[in-house]
Parts: C-alpha cells; structure tokens; sequence
C-alpha cells in the first residue's frame, strides 16, 4: 500500500503556491502566453473548476490570484467568509491541474498585481462587464486582451453555503 503522504506531489503543489512579494519573479518563468485571473474560490465547485479549465486553454500558463481573507470580507459576502482561509483556498487551487501558479492580493481589486505582472490575458467570470473594469483599460494599453468567460449557471458558492446551512 503507498504510503498516505507523497512528498513529491506535495513539493510540487507547495512550489506552486507563490508570496505576493516573488510573484514578479516566478511569472518571468512561466511559458507565454500567461493567462491571469482572480477570485476569493472560497468553496471550490464545479462552476470554478470549469472556469479554471477554459481559462488555462487561453494560454499556457494560469496564474490564479486570490483575495487575502482580509480582502475577501470586504466583498461584502458576508461576516463569516470566507469559509476556508487563503492557505487552504491556495492550497486547494494549486492542486488543480489548470493552475500554474497561485499568489495572493490584499487590495480590493488585482489592479496594482496585473499592472506589475502585465499577463497577456486577463479572463474573469461573464457576471462581468469587463468595459467597465479598471483592469481591462490597464490589460489593453499594453496591448493585452480582456476576455469575460460564459458564466456557468447553477454554480455559486454563495447559493451553496446557503443550502447548506438551511439543511
């Protein structure tokens, strides 16, 4: 039987987790075209992972940034969320076949990351008007694309924790 604890898978999730202060560093690594997205992916469902999926076939590396739990609350989701905290919602999204790298942000929105990171592809969720997003005018003046992903009904953490906690 093999043994429960698989130090070699658990090196390469761990290297793919990445301090907010190197993030600059490990994307210049990374194969272009670098896709970028970002979310609290508090409870990860079936609406996330297919997100995830399409957004890496954009390119050939995912960067996923999370919201700190800090940055989270602020959403306005709700005094108790997120549910998981960053390590684990890091955790988690770095054991996803889709993602290259996993960072955090602090800020109210990934704005300062994306200008430092300049990812050639900023995708977020079609719940998104991306005209209105201040990312967009900054993915695009440096001549980056800003793609709204088809958003995925019937999946939403929110609505999840909702059912859960009525059952």
């Amino acid at each position: 039987m093999q043994a429960m604890t698989d130090l070699p898978a658990l090196a390469v999730l761990a290297d793919k987790l990445c301090a907010r202060a190197s993030v600059a560093a490990r994307v210049a690594s990374l194969p272009r075209p670098l896709v970028f997205t970002n979310g609290v992916f508090d409870v990860l469902h079936r609406g996330h992972v297919m997100y995830l999926t399409q957004a890496r076939a954009l390119g050939a590396s995912l960067l996923v940034a999370l919201n700190t739990d800090a940055s989270a609350r602020r959403l306005g989701k709700g005094a108790d969320r997120p549910l998981n905290n960053e390590a684990d919602r890091a955790f988690v999204m770095a054991a996803l076949a889709s993602t290259s790298l996993v960072t955090w942000f602090d800020e109210d929105t990934p704005l300062q990351l994306i200008a430092e990171i300049k990812p050639d592809i900023l995708v977020k969720g079609g719940d998104y008007d991306m005209a209105k997003l201040a990312e967009t005018r900054v993915v695009e003046a440096y001549g980056g694309r800003a793609i709204a992903l088809p958003f995925v009904d019937g999946y939403s953490t929110t609505a999840l924790v909702q059912r859960i906690r009525k059952s």
